[in-house]
């Protein structure tokens, strides 16, 4: 049997993985440990990767089928693949504000995996992942009670929008958009978890505008509480492997004008429930 250790980051969220190449094929043995591994820490981390792309899909497919982003261009010999990219040219970056990736699909994805090749020389760049699990645990009784059974509308065009289809040429259906609970339970844990997320997110259903904004306003303070997260910084070749069912994660663009490279797959999930 392989043994793989984990090093937990800190207590709520996050954990190092050691002893396991993810470009071989993992045993069975293995693969269970990795996932319960995730499962259990929401975001998993793996250090010293030199993956090819058809590796890093393999890999993604050994946990679901492979997401393929409804607006974003893909790698153009990879349409499982996003790259992630920012350097002297960009005009703003993937992930800075705090969000759960496509949670606008009816059925969003329920992981995602990114492995960066090129980080910045001079530092910076890191990505923080906080956990939903912890963030609605942490609401009083009464705010508990009163958002179960309240559904959301998540929201794309506003977000990938920049992304080939120009404003006026707008049709409906172009864009990703669904109504999920503001509180899931994950399918696998059986733990509840806040999901509302301030890229995607727009509104309450059957809430006034002015107390919809009010509530979504207090759960995007709530959740991005420091007491919630973790805290990655990347080296060539690390992977971050996070649960988008119960982690909201923001990507640090504090190296401007230098550069950030790497790619990214992303697992299909079911609806939210």
């Amino acid at each position: 049997m392989s043994e793989i250790a984990i090093r937990p980051l800190n207590p709520v969220i996050g954990g190092e993985i050691e002893g396991v190449d993810l470009s071989r094929p993992l045993t069975p043995e293995t693969q269970k440990q990795i996932h319960e591994a995730w499962l259990d820490r929401q975001v998993i981390f793996f250090r010293d990767q030199d993956l090819t792309l058809e590796q890093h899909k393999a890999f993604g497919r050994q946990f679901a089928e492979l997401h393929v982003h409804p607006n974003v261009p893909s790698h153009p010999e990879h349409r499982e693949v996003l790259v992630i990219r920012a350097d002297e040219n960009s005009k703003g970056v993937a992930g800075q504000g705090w969000h759960t990736d496509v949670s606008c699909d009816r059925n969003p994805p329920s992981g995602s995996i990114l492995r960066l090749t090129e980080v910045p020389a001079s530092g910076g760049g890191d990505t923080l992942f906080a956990s939903m699990y912890s963030a609605y645990d942490a609401l009083s009784d009464h705010w508990q009670r009163f958002l179960s059974g309240l559904t959301a509308v998540h929201e794309s065009a506003h977000v990938h929008g920049g992304y080939g289809v120009k404003k006026e040429d707008l049709r409906d259906g172009d864009y990703a958009r669904a109504e999920h609970p503001v509180v899931r339970t994950h399918p696998e844990t059986g733990r509840k978890a806040l999901y509302v997320n301030s890229g995607f997110t727009v509104r309450i259903r059957g809430m006034k505008r002015n107390e919809s904004r009010a509530t979504l306003d207090f759960l995007f303070r709530h959740m991005e509480q420091p007491d919630f997260q973790c805290r990655f910084t990347w080296r060539p070749n690390s992977i971050a492997m996070w649960d988008n069912r119960c982690v909201q994660h923001l990507a640090t663009w504090d190296y401007f004008p230098e550069t950030r490279h790497g790619y990214r797959v992303t697992l299909c999930g079911d609806k939210p429930v």
